[in-house]
Parts: C-alpha cells; structure tokens; sequence
C-alpha cells in the first residue's frame, strides 16, 4: 500500500525521533518541565495552524463524506488536542499569550503545512499533515506502558497511547491511501515529497523543544 512505502521511506527519519531524549525522557519522566513548557507553547501555536490546515483540507475535497471527516478532524484539533494542552498551561503554571512568538522551527513547520494548504490537492494535504498523527500514535503504542510517575508526562503518554487517537491516525491512514489511488503518478510524487518532509520536522520539532530554540532576535 502506499501509505506503508511512505513509512518505510520514512523510518530512518522516524527511528531517530523514537530515539530522541525529549521522548525518552517523557517516557521516564525525566524532562524538565522547562523543556517541556518549550514544548507545549509551540506545539499550541502548531495546533491552530493544523486545525486550519485540516480545514483547508475539507474545503477542496469534493465528496460529502470527505468533507466531513475532514472538518470533524480539524473540530477535533480545536476542542481536544487544545484543551489538553489548556490542560497543560494549567498544570506548568503558564499562560497562553496570544502575542507568543513561535520558535524557528515551529514557523517553519507551519508554513511548510500552509503552503502545501494552499498550493496542493486535498491527497498532498493529508500526506503532509499525516505523521503528526501516526507518529505519535505510535509514540504512544511504543510507550503505553510507560510510567513516568509525573502528572503531566503521565497524562502526554496516555493521551497518543490511547486508542482513539489510534482510531483517527488509522482513519488518515486509509484516506490517503484512497486518494493515493486518485492521484497521478505527478501528485503521488509530490505527496510523498511533503510527507517526508513532514517527517524531517517531526524530528526537528522535538530538538527545537529539547534546545529551547529561540530566535537570534528579540521582538518588541
């Protein structure tokens, strides 16, 4: 299947953010919640722009049934993933400042899912916003049995171990398959160029937190 070519095109890239110590030491429990803090203000940032990106998504498909999922995957984003990391503010003692300036990294991941929003077909969107979804899905089976004994990496692990996050990854899965199917051979060229370059930010993401990236700048 196409999907599983991608993986495995994928997998040294993947491998790397398995092994990576901003998810080992989650899994541990060992982060420090600075590095962590890092971590949730972007990845709030990220998520409003996946929820548009998702959005954009339904707007070009072109069956009910598409269009559909799509906007109750991005309605999803809005009210669970966002509310989790609500969750996670609270519990850090941070607060969601709306003028937050994302770090490199995160900007350039989002721009990255804005073009291929903007420019792509509804199959080039799903392949590039695809790892963010089964990655962490699989994160989460990797480390369902973790036990961090922290309240917030508890609640990170058990969040993308879950099988209703598994239920969504897999829906996004075949979906891409199916349009895979669709596509020409052009398309599927560039569907596995944005997937894989998804996947290359997947990883820098995580170094961006463990780092505390930030610009060379300082805004006013």
């Amino acid at each position: 299947m196409y999907s599983r070519t991608l993986r495995e095109q994928a997998d040294p890239i993947w491998q790397r953010s398995f092994d990576h110590p901003f998810v080992r030491q989650i899994a541990d429990g060992t982060l420090p919640t600075e590095t962590f803090a890092h971590y949730v203000r972007n990845d709030s940032y990220y998520l409003k722009v996946f929820a548009q990106v998702q959005a954009m998504a339904a707007s070009k498909a072109r069956d009910l049934s598409t269009i559909g999922r799509l906007a109750f995957h991005a309605q999803s984003t809005v009210e669970a993933e966002h509310a989790l990391h609500e969750t996670f503010f609270d519990m850090l003692g941070i607060r969601n400042d709306e003028t937050f300036q994302p770090a490199p990294t995160a900007y350039k991941y989002t721009s990255h899912l804005l073009s291929v929003a903007h420019n792509g077909t509804v199959g080039e969107i799903v392949a590039a916003i695809l790892p963010c979804y089964w990655l962490y899905w699989e994160i989460g089976q990797r480390h369902r049995d973790a036990k961090p004994n922290h309240p917030i990496y508890d609640k990170w692990v058990e969040t993308y171990g879950n099988h209703r996050f598994g239920d969504l990854a897999q829906e996004q899965i075949a979906r891409l398959d199916e349009l895979a199917e669709q596509a020409t051979d052009r398309e599927r060229h560039r569907m596995e160029q944005w997937f894989l370059i998804s996947s290359q930010y997947e990883l820098e993401f995580w170094e961006m937190a463990y780092t505390l990236e930030t610009w060379a700048f300082k805004s006013q």
